[in-house]
């Protein structure tokens, strides 16, 4: 019923395309033996998803992501039940034809985090950044080698090598001037980041984006998202954190390290925001500003420094 997708091209031209994914999305429920129940595509993400009446959320993998998909099925269902804050329970997972892979879990009820921050008082904003702090910390304590045959990477210290080499020319291409540019080799070669670190497994999207919440008392009733899960250094998810959660807001990351238990040195989780898997560095200055000094080491401490 769905196309492969396979390219960048069959991607923009399927995955986007409701009067393709949708009879698909159909025929799927069908077979999962939920034939007329609603189905309302969910407008953000980066993969197909759809809600299956009230309860039930269909996220759809094409060939392109289907390890993405491997790895949401066996992550969620490896860490059910075992985190302070609820996530989604995997009720199916599997491969459903010409590549594509699904996951059929419970839906989270609860607002965005990302799109009620605003309205969240300040003595919620710090209980919150709390409480995802012991989220993590609880995510970061479970054994991951279970997952290891889904997760990689397999070489903690390849897999910085390999960021490294190629970080001035990504963040080249998204725009950052040359001043910042000319400053990143030295920067890393600063930093000493760990090559086979304690074994943890990360999120790597810690984002305001992939939690919910309940505005009556504002509290976490949800957290989701786990297809690009990883298993390797637990500072790695503090980039998300500085960047997305607490954006610079020093009192919040200091709260959110305290009920974490352990602070990161800012040049550490700056080096490893340059060579995150998804990192835009133009994009996190128009979003959290640059230092008037214009130095990387200042960039550290303006985005990821606690009080």
């Amino acid at each position: 019923m769905l196309p492969s997708v396979e390219t960048d091209e069959e991607w923009d031209a399927v995955v986007r395309d409701e009067t393709v994914m949708r009879p698909g999305a159909e025929d799927l429920c069908a077979r999962l033996g939920l034939a007329g129940r609603s189905l309302t595509r969910f407008a953000d993400g980066s993969q197909p998803v759809y809600a299956v009446g009230d309860d039930l959320v269909l996220k759809l993998f094409p060939g392109a992501a289907a390890q993405d998909g491997i790895a949401e099925g066996h992550v969620l269902s490896h860490v059910q039940g075992r985190l302070p804050v609820r996530t989604p329970q995997v009720r199916d997972f599997g491969p459903y034809e010409n590549g594509w892979r699904y996951v059929l879990m419970s839906r989270l009820h609860g607002e965005n985090l990302a799109a009620s921050w605003d309205r969240v008082p300040r003595d919620h904003r710090e209980r919150l950044v709390g409480e995802i702090g012991e989220c993590l910390a609880v995510l970061h304590s479970l054994d991951p080698e279970p997952l290891a045959d889904v997760l990689g990477p397999g070489d903690w210290g390849g897999f910085l090598d390999h960021r490294r080499a190629s970080t001035v020319d990504r963040q080249r291409d998204r725009g950052l001037p040359e001043s910042w540019l000319e400053q990143i080799p030295d920067f890393l070669a600063s930093v000493p980041l760990p090559r086979d670190p304690q074994r943890s497994l990360l999120h790597t999207e810690v984002m305001r984006q992939h939690f919910l919440v309940e505005p009556d008392g504002w509290r976490l009733t949800g957290l989701f998202d786990f297809e690009p899960a990883m298993i390797g250094d637990r500072a790695y998810d503090f980039v998300g954190v500085g960047v997305f959660v607490t954006g610079g807001d020093p009192a919040l990351l200091a709260r959110l390290a305290k009920a974490y238990g352990h602070t990161f040195a800012p040049p550490e989780l700056l080096a490893y925001t340059l060579l995150h898997m998804y990192s835009n560095l133009p994009w996190y200055m128009r979003e959290l500003g640059a230092p008037p000094e214009g130095t990387l080491h200042s960039l550290a401490e303006a985005w990821f420094g606690t009080v």
